[in-house]
C-alpha cells in the first residue's frame, strides 16, 4: 500500500473513527483501525461489533493494499501533525510508514485478514433527514434515555413510522421525551418506506449510535442530509463520505402514549430564561439527597413561587410572573429532571401544563407568532408525590 493524501482529511477521518474502536481486549483486533487503499481513495474503517464506521477520503494511490494499526496510537500521532502538508503513507511487511513534512514515523501494524467485516446495506435508502433537524432531535430526545441496562429497550430511542411523520421517543421511567418530525416528501423513498411500514411499526436505535452520529454531524457538517437505510436488525446512516452502521435493539418498547395527557387543568406560559434562572438559583439550596423543588402556581395572581429547602444549606424562595390559565396548584419536582427539560427548549417562551401533583406534567415550546404550545416536541415529567 502506498499513497498520498492531505493531513487535514486524514486527521478528521481518524478522529471520527477512533471513538468507535473497542476499548476491550477480548478481541485485540478491535483496538485497531483498518486502512484500505484502492481506486483513488483511502477507506478508513473501525468497529466494536455493535457500531461500524467507514470513511473515504480522496488520495493519490500508487499501490493498493490493506493494513490495520492501533487506533489510539494512530489518533494521537495524526492529531499533532503539521497542518497543510501532504502525507506520504506506505505499508510494507505489516509496518505503516508515514511522512508529514519533516516528521517521519513507523507504526507496527497487523494483518487485515483478521479484521471483522462491516455489514453492507442491501436495500435502497428509505428516507433522508436534514442535518439541522437531526441536531435538534438529538438535543431534545437523548436526555431522557435510560442508562440502566436492566431494561435494554429503554437504553435506546424508539422511532415509530407514520405515513406523514416519524415519532422519536425516549424514557427512563421518570420522564419522557417525544419529538414529532414531519416527513419531507422530497426526501422519502415512498416504495421502500411503505415496504418498511408493512414489516414493522417501529425500531429501537441504541443511544450510543445516535451519540456518535450526533458528534459526527456536529463536528463536520453545517447542512445537508443524512440518508437512512433500515434492514433486518440493522440501520445504516450515510452523510457524504461517512457511513455508520449499527445493530438495532431487539425488544418491545413500552406503549407510552397513554401517559401523555390530552387535556390539562392548568397551563402556565412565560419566558424560558426567567424560569430557568429561578430554578438554577433554587439548585443552590436544594437537598442533594431528595433533589426536590416545589412549584407553586397561583393562577389568580399569574405568578409562580419556587421553593427549595435544605437543612445543611438553608432555603430559597423565588417569585416570578407567568401567565396562568386554569387552577392553582402545588407540585413537587426532581429539580434535575425539570431543569433538563427546560434547558432543551429552543424558543424564548415555554408552556408548562399540569393536572395534579401526582400526574404527568408537560413542557412544550411556544409558537412565537400565536403564543400557542407547539406539538412537535413534548417533555413529560412525573412529579414527586408528597
Amino acid at each position: 500500500m502506498k499513497l498520498i493524501c492531505t493531513q487535514d482529511n486524514f486527521k478528521k477521518a481518524i478522529t471520527n473513527s477512533e471513538r468507535i474502536v473497542s476499548r476491550q481486549n477480548t478481541l485485540p483486533i478491535l483496538n485497531n483501525i483498518l486502512l484500505e487503499a484502492s481506486k483513488g481513495y483511502l477507506k478508513i474503517t473501525a468497529t466494536n461489533l455493535e457500531i461500524g464506521i467507514e470513511i473515504k477520503i480522496g488520495a493519490k494511490i500508487e499501490k493498493e493494499g490493506r493494513i490495520t494499526v492501533p487506533a489510539k496510537l494512530l489518533g494521537n500521532f495524526s492529531s499533532n501533525l503539521t497542518e497543510g502538508e501532504n502525507m506520504d503513507i506506505e505499508a510494507t511487511d505489516q509496518n505503516l510508514k508515514i511522512k508529514n513534512g519533516s516528521t517521519k514515523a513507523m507504526i507496527k501494524g497487523f494483518s487485515a485478514e483478521d479484521f471483522p467485516l462491516i455489514p453492507q446495506k442491501n436495500t435502497e435508502k428509505a428516507l433522508g433527514i436534514a442535518i439541522t433537524q437531526l441536531k435538534d432531535i438529538f438535543s431534545k430526545i437523548l436526555i431522557s434515555v435510560a442508562h440502566n441496562e436492566a431494561r435494554q429497550e429503554l437504553t435506546g430511542v424508539n422511532v415509530t413510522f407514520g405515513e406523514k411523520e416519524l415519532l422519536f421517543a425516549s424514557t427512563d421511567g421518570f420522564r419522557l421525551s417525544e419529538y414529532v418530525l414531519k416527513l419531507n416528501e422530497g426526501s422519502v423513498n415512498r416504495e421502500r418506506y411503505s415496504e418498511l411500514m408493512e414489516k414493522t411499526k417501529n425500531i429501537i436505535i441504541p443511544t450510543n449510535t445516535l451519540l456518535e452520529l450526533n458528534r459526527i454531524i456536529s463536528n463536520n457538517f453545517e447542512d445537508g442530509e443524512v440518508g437512512i437505510f433500515i434492514e433486518e436488525g440493522q440501520i445504516f446512516f450515510e452523510v457524504r463520505e461517512i457511513k455508520l452502521v449499527s445493530r438495532l435493539i431487539n425488544g418491545k418498547y413500552p406503549e407510552y402514549k397513554h401517559i401523555m395527557p390530552q387535556n390539562y387543568k392548568t397551563t402556565i406560559t412565560g419566558e424560558r430564561k426567567v424560569l430557568q434562572n429561578a430554578l438554577k438559583i433554587a439548585g443552590v439550596f436544594v437537598n442533594n439527597k431528595s433533589n426536590e423543588v416545589v412549584l407553586k402556581i397561583d393562577a389568580g395572581e399569574n405568578k409562580i413561587i419556587i421553593d427549595t429547602k435544605s437543612a445543611e444549606v438553608g432555603e430559597n424562595s423565588t417569585e416570578i410572573n407567568f401567565k396562568a390559565q386554569g387552577e392553582s396548584q402545588e407540585i413537587v419536582f426532581n429539580l434535575k429532571y425539570l431543569l433538563e427539560g427546560i434547558n432543551v427548549v429552543t424558543t424564548n417562551s415555554l408552556a408548562l401544563s399540569a393536572n395534579s401533583d401526582s400526574s404527568p406534567v408537560a413542557i412544550r415550546e411556544l409558537d412565537t407568532k400565536t403564543g400557542e404550545p407547539l406539538n412537535n416536541f413534548t417533555y413529560i415529567i412525573m412529579p414527586i408525590k408528597n
